[in-house]
């Protein structure tokens, strides 16, 4: 089996699109899928929202939708790949460590960085953390605007679908379960976002 770098970006993709997930509550969702986009409101455009390429991720945040009334539709949202690349390069890490030697540099940096990265522990079926790391993105500002404005191209509710896999993880069918999951590849990025996210 092949060693899986440490970070490094897996999704669904294709030449146009790549997928990303987010749960939210009945009325956001109800709302984003009759229109296509989210719609403010219920949506809060002033607020920074996460997007993770990672299935398992979400359902380790969202507890296979379970977690909280909150989190309990979990949606697909297909966004064209430059809208992607345009938040990987105008983001900002979350680890203030990284590249920044004092405090104030990092937080005037956030402060007119529309993006936040961060590369969390990814998760297996029973979603105990794995050594290597996803990645999840927080939109704000411009980031949100374009974002519902221009980057998404279609939603999905895959609720049924997170359930079907949680029950089956349940029963200890996990070969099932696997076969089930979003088949998401390394995603190909340039020499200079490698740099920029410290991607290894």
């Amino acid at each position: 089996m092949t060693e899986v770098p440490t970070k490094q970006i897996r999704a669904l993709y294709d030449d146009k699109t790549i997928r990303v997930y987010q749960a939210y509550n009945h009325a956001i969702a109800n709302a984003a899928l009759d229109h296509g986009t989210f719609v403010s409101p219920p949506f809060k455009l002033e607020r920074m929202t996460w997007i993770k390429p990672s299935f398992l991720w979400m359902m380790y945040r969202s507890g296979w939708g379970k977690k909280d009334s909150g989190q309990n539709r979990i949606l697909a949202i297909d966004i064209s790949r430059e809208g992607f690349e345009w938040a990987l390069t105008h983001s900002l890490l979350s680890d203030q460590t990284i590249n920044h030697k004092d405090r104030s540099e990092w937080l005037h940096l956030k402060e007119v960085t529309p993006v936040r990265v961060q590369w969390d522990p990814e998760r297996d079926l029973h979603l105990k953390p794995l050594e290597y790391r996803a990645i999840q993105i927080g939109l704000s500002k411009k980031a949100v605007q374009l974002y519902v404005n221009e980057w998404i191209q279609s939603i999905t509710d895959v609720t049924d679908l997170a359930s079907e896999i949680h029950q089956l993880v349940k029963n200890n069918h996990l070969q099932e379960a696997q076969q089930k999951l979003p088949t998401e590849h390394s995603y190909p990025v340039s020499k200079t976002l490698e740099q920029h996210l410290h991607i290894s």
